[in-house]
């Protein structure tokens, strides 16, 4: 194996160790929460413009309509959203928060603030921005990988 192939699968194996890590952490601090990871997306969405359709979560968050419909179900059953007609077409349905929902704001931007500082303590202003770099280069070749 040439140094370059060696050094190529070491980078893949850390960029995948670093993913796992990343959804473990995540998912021990939602757990804290009493959420679930694929209910965050939602509740953001959400928080910027209630009253949203689940077409519309569907295409903000780039989810199957059968995904965002289990995901609400959930949130619903919960008690974090709840649905209602349109005003306009009793056939559209839009999910709103419920005064529970909007009530984990505060934690959930707190989580990620905190998992952020953690993740990038040690690097410069410098670093995160080649890092941001070279990390938007490597999605660009998987999104273009047959």
């Amino acid at each position: 194996m040439s140094p370059d192939a060696e050094l190529e699968r070491t980078i893949r194996q850390l960029v995948s160790r670093a993913s796992d890590l990343k959804h473990q952490h995540v998912r021990e601090r939602l757990d804290e929460l009493g959420l679930y990871r694929g209910q965050t997306p939602v509740l953001r969405a959400l928080w910027s413009q209630d009253g949203l359709t689940q077409t519309e979560l569907t295409e903000r968050l780039d989810r199957s309509p059968s995904t965002i419909t289990k995901t609400v179900q959930r949130m619903e059953k919960v008690g974090l959203v709840r649905r209602g007609p349109d005003d306009r077409d009793e056939r559209v349905s839009r999910v709103y928060l419920t005064d529970a929902g909007r009530g984990l704001q505060p934690a959930v931007e707190e989580m990620w603030r905190n998992f952020d500082r953690q993740l990038f303590a040690g690097f410069t202003a410098q670093e995160l921005a080649l890092f941001h770099d070279l990390l938007t280069r490597l999605c660009r070749n998987v999104e273009r990988t047959p």
